[in-house]
């Protein structure tokens, strides 16, 4: 089994990469993202919870997220592997994922980070929000506050990785089939 964490920060292609990686290495895809949206559409309780924090531009908190996914994987039993897209975000959230996986006698593989200028992140961020319909896509400053966020809480996750030797870094600026090679490269020599 194969288990990869995707990162980067809002607006980096993780969503456009994942959906390239889940077919080619047959992964089961778990965007908190897109689980979030679709409790929020739902009207679910987590999904009202958690569109608080969302509306705010601040990450949900770890218990709520921690529970959820935890809920996701065991809903795929037969999954040859999965593919984590916006978890963890924070230390405590890696130690659980951790933790976890370690109960069902799995790991985390490797991590791969999408790297990218910021400024260039806002601007497709702005540009998506114009067809996306997503309010935390349509103003500057909440895209800010969540590039923030991920400094402050996500991106001490990359020493945690690199301390067991399973983070690499992937150049997220290109063509989407070039950042798509560079992602295969790295999960084929793995």
């Amino acid at each position: 089994m194969i288990n990869i964490v995707l990162f980067g920060k809002p607006g980096a292609g993780k969503g456009t990469q994942a959906e390239f990686l889940k077919k080619k290495y047959n992964l089961t895809h778990l965007s908190t993202g897109d689980i979030f949206r679709f409790n929020i559409k739902n009207e679910t309780e987590l999904g009202k919870l958690a569109k608080t924090y969302m509306d705010k531009g601040d990450l949900v908190p770890d218990e709520v997220t921690i529970q959820m996914l935890q809920s996701e994987v065991d809903k795929n039993p037969q999954s040859e592997g999965f593919l984590f897209d916006g978890f963890p975000r924070t230390l405590s959230q890696a130690e659980a994922l951790d933790n976890f996986l370690e109960s069902k006698k799995e790991k985390i593989t490797a991590t791969v980070a999408l790297e990218a200028n910021d400024e260039i992140l806002v601007q497709r961020l702005l540009e998506r929000g114009k067809t996306s319909g997503r309010p935390d896509d349509q103003d500057e400053e909440k895209i800010r506050n969540r590039y923030q966020e991920y400094n402050e809480k996500t991106a001490p996750l990359m020493d945690y990785y690199k301390a067991q030797n399973k983070f690499h870094a992937v150049d997220g600026i290109g063509t989407i089939e070039e950042i798509t090679d560079r992602l295969s490269t790295v999960i084929d020599s793995l």
